[in-house]
């Protein structure tokens, strides 16, 4: 199993915990809040499974119907988790709405709030986790499972705080106005993710400051005369990048070969995981007459 998957395991583990003490305690306090943040983490575990499956497809090699391998299933992936928080939102929404009119008041709130407390620290340490194993990675479906426990941490520090307020004032109101102000942050996270995956399953290109490493590369090769035809896209944790180089027309077809592999070389570990292909163009002298001689001059000896 490789260290995303057992990532991603920690995920599906830790939600179904705090799935299974929110449902509990809401339901034992009455506080529309607290089953909010219930639902916000039953997505939050439904997106963790997904992301777990798409993780085991996506280190799949490249086979005969797949040959770019696998890594759209990550994307996929993250497109369907921005939805389901998307919709937990939109719930949230019409359960706390109700109960705005008609507050009630919950009951045993200290069992809430120490529950809250659990799941900011549980989910602080677990999205952490999450973040760091999917920079390492490039995975965007343990980045999409991060960014919902990053949100689940402040749901669940305002529902704390309005538990208090509740506790301490007897503002039943606070209770579902908290509820709503989960949903928006929810909503939030979700709208971002769902832009996200949309972008880079219609194969966006890689950010400018990822172009910017590549073209920086293609400088350091006095060899190359020039380039072109740069296309960069992401397919879940990789990278694809193909151009075109131009090279002088008297170059030996193993230098010009020799240059290419360094060059792929390099691009794919500044950019790793990273695919780069590299189609090699003879020189052309009416385009590059000051750069382009018909011959090249033999080394000095």
């Amino acid at each position: 199993m490789t260290e995303k998957q057992r990532t991603a395991q920690l995920s599906v583990f830790s939600n179904t915990l705090l799935v299974v003490l929110k449902l509990i305690v809401g339901f034992y306090t009455g506080a529309v809040s607290i089953v909010s943040e219930a639902a916000h983490s039953a997505v939050d575990l439904l997106a963790a499974v997904i992301a777990y499956y798409a993780v085991r497809q996506a280190d799949r090699p490249p086979d005969e119907r797949h040959a770019f391998g696998h890594g759209k299933f990550e994307n996929l992936s993250g497109a369907i988790e921005a939805m389901l928080i998307v919709v937990a939102a939109i719930w949230i929404v019409y359960e706390a709405a109700g109960k705005l009119f008609k507050p009630h008041t919950p009951e045993m709130l200290e069992y809430g709030m120490a529950l809250m407390l659990l799941s900011v620290v549980v989910n602080i340490f677990v999205s952490r986790r999450l973040m760091k194993v999917a920079k390492k990675t490039g995975s965007q479906a343990l980045e999409a499972d991060a960014l919902h426990l990053q949100a689940d941490v402040w749901t669940s520090a305002g529902v704390l705080i309005g538990l208090a307020v509740i506790r301490i004032t007897g503002w039943a109101w606070i209770d579902p106005a908290i509820a709503l102000l989960v949903a928006l942050i929810v909503f939030k996270a979700g709208y971002d993710m769902t832009r996200k995956s949309f972008q880079e399953l219609t194969d966006i290109s890689l950010p400018q400051e990822e172009e910017e490493q590549i073209k920086e590369i293609v400088a350091r090769h006095n060899e190359i005369v020039d380039y072109h035809k740069l296309r960069t896209r992401r397919s879940g944790s990789h990278r694809q990048v193909d151009m075109h180089i131009v090279l002088y027309r008297e170059m030996h077809l193993a230098q010009a070969h020799a240059v290419a592999d360094q060059l792929e070389g390099e691009i794919g570990e500044a950019l790793a995981p990273c695919e780069v292909v590299i189609h090699l163009e003879p020189c052309d002298p009416e385009k590059y007459a000051q750069h382009c001689p018909l011959q090249i001059e033999p080394p000095k000896k």
